[in-house]
């Protein structure tokens, strides 16, 4: 007997110990549960920052990108020059000066240069050091661009030679660089650089499609000539082309942040005309709530107004006599049915402090409680029929309904 009482006793401390586990377990999955969708929210939440962040830098490097490239014009130009002369006549020296038509068109119909932006116009030109040319002396070069119609707009012209090099000086680089020269590496020649134009600014009026250069000599040795344009930057420009890094670290960042608070503003607008959206809806709870707190202003205009059409036709058709001033207390079933034909928040205004009720309305407002209801009906009933000034009520419930409206 005595054994048996013990296993009774532990029986119950062994179920106690089960549910106690299984809460504990229940538990340990709500926190598990829990924590796992806190981070699911939380990595959602990163996810989409990363996105909105990828897309704003994304944008900003658009932005600075389209600015950079609309900004600022050519900044260098470069076109080989084909120079033309006749041979027809008896001499060893070519017949006529040599000259080359170079256009300065890019492909075809894009203008090189940009209105109103100075460049720097030079040619040069690979001579080689050969003794016609070192005993031609200074010799004359002449450019004159010319538009659309063909018509000269500027000329300019520079006087250019080789550079002098004693017959020694030549005998000791000839033999110091004979392998060089053997092996084709290099070569006995010369680069002149002369530049034509230190400031050319295109005129709008009248835009530069091509340039004539001329060689004013007849005995001058060229192997082969190129005409270079760079673009005379100064201000932002000078910045944007000298330091590219730069600029485009300071233009994103700048793009980035005003972007960025544009969204701030956006967001802040956003959560500010929620919460006052949702204050201008009043639930029709708290008008209930409101009733024995204060007077409330109710408009008649306002709640006529919202009552639906069928049912303000069956109130017009009863109303052919004068309206009835009964209690301040409408009869049962009125009330439900205005209510439910006004919707919630429709012509019902904050309750103003100073504002006194109308006396058609009455204190207790619109519809009293359920539980006044009742304790009113009896005296109103009273008070209609001691009245003699005041006509039975109808027992028409549609009838009623329409005594328990106020019609200014």
């Amino acid at each position: 007997m005595e054994f048996q009482g013990a296993d009774t006793q532990e029986q119950p401390s062994e179920v106690d110990l089960v549910g106690q586990v299984e809460v504990l377990l229940q538990r340990l999955l709500e926190s598990f549960r829990w924590l796992f969708l806190r981070t699911q929210q939380r990595a959602l939440q990163l996810a989409v920052m990363l996105c909105l962040l990828a897309l704003l830098l994304w944008v900003a490097v658009f932005l600075y990108g389209s600015f950079y490239y609309s900004y600022m014009p050519t900044a260098s130009f470069s076109t080989p020059v084909h120079f033309y002369h006749s041979a027809d006549c008896q001499s060893s020296a070519v017949c006529s000066f040599p000259m080359a038509n170079v256009s300065l068109l890019r492909n075809s119909r894009d203008q090189v240069m940009t209105y109103g932006q100075p460049y720097q116009i030079s040619l040069e030109l690979e001579m080689p050091e050969s003794p016609a040319n070192q005993n031609l002396g200074m010799f004359m070069v002449r450019m004159s661009s010319y538009g659309r119609d063909g018509k000269i707009i500027n000329t300019a012209a520079r006087s250019t030679m080789l550079h002098y090099r004693s017959a020694l000086l030549q005998m000791m680089a000839t033999v110091l660089l004979s392998p060089l020269l053997l092996s084709g590496a290099t070569e006995q020649k010369q680069l002149a650089n002369i530049q034509l134009f230190t400031e050319y600014t295109e005129n709008s009026y009248f835009p530069t499609t091509g340039a004539v250069i001329e060689l004013q000599s007849h005995r001058v040795q060229v192997y082969s000539a190129h005409l270079y344009i760079h673009a005379h930057f100064s201000g932002i420009r000078y910045v944007l082309y000298q330091y590219p890094a730069l600029s485009a670290m300071v233009g994103v960042t700048w793009n980035f942040a005003f972007l960025t608070v544009i969204i701030l503003f956006s967001s802040l607008q956003y959560s500010w005309n929620v919460p006052m959206s949702r204050s201008r809806v009043r639930p029709r709870s708290r008008m209930r709530d409101n009733r024995g707190e204060g007077p409330v202003h109710v408009e008649p205009s306002d709640i006529t107004a919202d009552i639906s059409d069928s049912y303000a036709e069956g109130v017009c058709n009863h109303m052919n006599t004068p309206p009835l001033l009964v209690s301040s207390d409408p009869p049962l079933g009125a009330c439900d049915v205005l209510e439910e034909s006004i919707p919630e928040g429709a012509g019902v205004s904050e309750p103003e402090p100073g504002l006194q009720l109308d006396q058609e309305v009455g204190e207790e407002g619109l519809c009293a409680e359920p539980e006044e209801e009742q304790q009113m009906a009896g005296k109103n009933k009273a008070e209609l029929e001691e009245s003699s000034s005041i006509p039975e009520a109808s027992a028409d419930p549609e009838q009623q309904q329409a005594n328990s409206c106020i019609i200014s």
